[in-house]
């Protein structure tokens, strides 16, 4: 059983008495609430080397150098690199023998007079395992849900002192330092959806896995990773793009994968609304995807992300088991039109109305909450049985109750059936490939991507089989 969570005035009140520790406070955007709480408690001259808030832009930039975005992680990471090099310059000939430094940022767009739009900010510290040692770094992007400002201001201060407590106290187990950065606070209120780690402390650790710990630990519901393997803030990617959704397991990404994901790129180019825009295509796995046995593998995800990375694509993780949570989160970060591509299984899953059975509205609500915004559903065939016809969207067996849903969703094109796609590839299933993977049976290489099956041998993914 772990051991209950300290209040945010007993972290801040060690961290002021613990000697060894010495540091810079400087915040932007939302007050200085994170140092108000060291002052507070009392102590302060123990811990607070200097605080600082340089909010109006030309003096920001006479600190830290002119810029084009100051909500940003850029902006952040010159915060900590001059911060924490002042005050190793100026304090380490007389206390760096047994003194950890510290600097802490934080550069925030929080609700205020003018601004009632999306609230959210860039946090981070940089640290010392231990006196002398090189820094270690910690950075996080958070959105602040509160809907008032002195309420976000608020949080902002508890989830920075956690995170300094985080740094300086559980830096060794990480995933419980990524657990105490909502002590004292709920998702509701703030939300972690970039956690990035580097430095001596955090030696061997792969921020890429960070990426299903956010998600695991219900930090946020939501988090991306870049083709490259860089884990960022969704915006980044999905601002004001129109976006094509792939959900699947990709395990691993197989010809009908590429297929799929190929047919339905050129059907979303031609719609009218996306025609000659740069289309986001995002395969999507949700944490149901990634466990086997009830239990999570970082390594098995990141087989997955590689392999998709490896095809140029990024990779979003999410806990929405359900595709109208995963549209309204889409559509929070773009606003351009979202298309999901699935295969017709899933599609067959949905009007399975025992999945809907919280919902006042059951199936009906879900479908409304799904498609009230400019969504579209893409649905790739199926040949279940050798020799049969494939089973489309169109002709999907529904039970007999639900077929004038199917029919409305059908005529008014809100689910379309994907077109141009290969009827070759009709019959490849992801389980089989895997199996025949693990087997050493190496008719599965025919049925992959060559880029992907060189991966595959080369790093001995998915539990390869020489065979």
């Amino acid at each position: 059983m772990s051991a209950p969570a300290q209040d945010t005035h007993q972290k801040a009140l060690r961290i002021n008495l613990d000697a060894g520790k010495y540091g810079t406070l400087a915040e932007i955007g939302a007050g200085q609430e994170v140092a108000r709480w060291f002052f507070r408690v009392g102590g302060a001259a123990g811990t607070v080397a200097k605080s600082i808030s340089a909010y109006d832009m030309t003096v920001s930039d006479a600190i830290y150098g002119p810029s084009t975005r100051y909500v940003s992680r850029q902006r952040l990471a010159t915060m900590l690199e001059y911060e924490y090099g002042l005050l190793a310059e100026r304090l380490g000939p007389q206390r760096g023998g047994n003194t950890r430094f510290f600097a802490f940022a934080d550069t925030v767009a929080a609700r205020s007079y003018s601004r009632r739009d999306n609230a959210h900010g860039w946090l981070g510290v940089r640290f010392q395992a231990a006196p002398g040692a090189a820094p270690s770094q910690i950075i996080l992007h958070v959105q602040m849900l509160d809907q008032e400002n002195v309420l976000q201001q608020e949080a902002l201060g508890v989830i920075g002192v956690n995170l300094v407590y985080g740094a300086l106290y559980l830096h060794e187990n990480l995933p419980a330092l990524l657990h105490s950065l909502l002590d004292n606070l709920t998702r509701q209120r703030i939300e972690v959806d970039v956690a990035k780690v580097e430095g001596p402390a955090f030696a061997g650790v792969d921020n890429r896995g960070l990426c299903v710990q956010l998600v695991q630990q219900d930090l946020t519901e939501a988090t991306l990773l870049t083709s490259q393997g860089e884990v960022v803030q969704a915006a980044e990617v999905l601002y004001k793009k129109p976006l094509l959704v792939v959900r699947g397991s990709f395990r691993p990404v197989t010809h009908a994968t590429v297929d799929l994901i190929e047919s339905a790129r050129r059907q979303f180019a031609a719609e009218p609304a996306v025609a000659g825009e740069e289309i986001v295509v995002l395969p999507e796995m949700t944490l149901r995807h990634l466990a086997e046995g009830g239990v999570i593998d970082p390594h098995d995800f990141l087989e997955r992300a590689e392999t998709l990375g490896a095809l140029g694509l990024h990779v979003m993780v999410s806990n929405y088991a359900r595709y109208f949570r995963l549209a309204a989160h889409l559509v929070a970060h773009n606003k351009k039109m979202i298309a999901i591509a699935m295969g017709v299984r899933r599609l067959r899953e949905m009007f399975d109305e025992s999945y809907y059975t919280d919902l006042d509205g059951g199936i009906l609500e879900a479908f409304g909450r799904m498609f009230k915004n400019d969504l579209r559903l893409y649905v790739y065939p199926v040949r279940e049985n050798a020799g049969g016809h494939p089973i489309t969207a169109q002709n999907l067996n529904v039970a007999p109750h639900l077929r004038h849903l199917h029919a409305h969703l059908l005529q008014n094109q809100l689910v379309k059936d994907i077109g141009g796609y290969n009827e070759e590839y009709l019959s490849i299933f992801a389980r089989e490939v895997l199996g025949q993977i693990r087997s050493g049976d190496r008719a599965w290489e025919q049925l992959v991507p060559a880029r992907v099956v060189e991966m595959i041998r080369d790093r001995r993914l998915f539990g390869w089989n020489p065979g």
